[in-house]
């Protein structure tokens, strides 16, 4: 082994010079995306409902880099807000991973509207209106990365999925029409739809009996790490995936094939 081969490991990528807006940071997948990013010396623009991003910001491989923001990602005029500070701050913005989401599960017949409204909000409306506001900064400088957070929801029916599976599955659809009309600025719009992730709050949803069935589901009998969701945005953020673009890559161990 090289002596290189650690430092490899580290920083996969290089972004230096590069920033990325990542929503849903404080924790989970955000989370280890962020510090990946961060890693590969990238500024990262961290937004997130809980003010634990403020904190974030600075403490990051290249403190002092990042811009931590308390973001309602369904309030399109703070989104507006945000962008402008963004281009004041930094004057570009490469990478957008529409990270933020929610799981309201409920069987199909007693489902109410309200949390059928709210996951459309959050999984599908907010994805939409981000990639609008970071459209004009991207096709400034003629290119960008749009990473969508989908699921293998996106591609399968599960129970007490209803909104959640529809949710995703639009999400799918509206990467592949930004992929499609933005590709001649150069910007690539990709979805990652992974199964089960074990966050803090994967980890407490699927306890127990309900996680057991659930792994015996995948054919790898894991469940996915964030670090290695984290890895596939980094590298769909690279140079070396500019002919991606419009794709659903489902890292579900298998999930989706049987």
């Amino acid at each position: 082994m090289s002596a290189a081969t650690p430092a490899l490991a580290a920083r996969p990528h290089d972004f230096s010079g590069k920033v990325a807006l990542v929503t849903g940071a404080a924790a989970g997948i955000g989370l280890a995306t962020s510090q990946l990013l961060a890693r590969c010396g990238a500024h990262l623009v961290l937004a997130d409902r809980s003010d634990a991003v403020l904190a974030l910001a600075d403490q990051l491989d290249g403190a002092g880099a990042h811009l931590g923001l308390v973001l309602d990602v369904c309030d399109e005029a703070a989104i507006g807000r945000a962008m402008a500070q963004i281009d004041d701050r930094y004057g570009r913005l490469d990478v957008l991973v529409n990270n933020a989401g929610v799981a309201l599960l409920q069987q199909a017949d007693t489902a109410t509207s309200a949390d059928w409204d709210r996951t459309m909000a959050i999984n599908l409306k907010a994805p939409f209106l981000l990639a609008q506001a970071v459209f004009p900064l991207m096709q400034r400088q003629h290119g960008g990365r749009i990473i969508n957070l989908a699921s293998q929801a996106s591609v399968v029916a599960l129970e007490r999925h209803a909104a959640y599976c529809a949710s995703k599955a639009g999400l799918v659809a509206l990467t592949r029409v930004l992929a499609l009309e933005w590709a001649r600025h150069g910007i690539t719009a990709n979805a990652i739809s992974p199964t089960v992730v074990e966050t803090e709050l994967g980890k407490q949803a699927w306890a127990g009996e309900a996680g057991v069935a659930m792994r015996a589901r995948i054919p790898v009998g894991r469940f996915a790490q964030p670090d290695e969701v984290a890895h596939l945005v980094a590298y769909l953020a690279s140079p070396q995936a500019a002919m991606i673009t419009g794709e659903n890559i489902l890292l579900d161990g298998g999930y989706t094939v049987t």
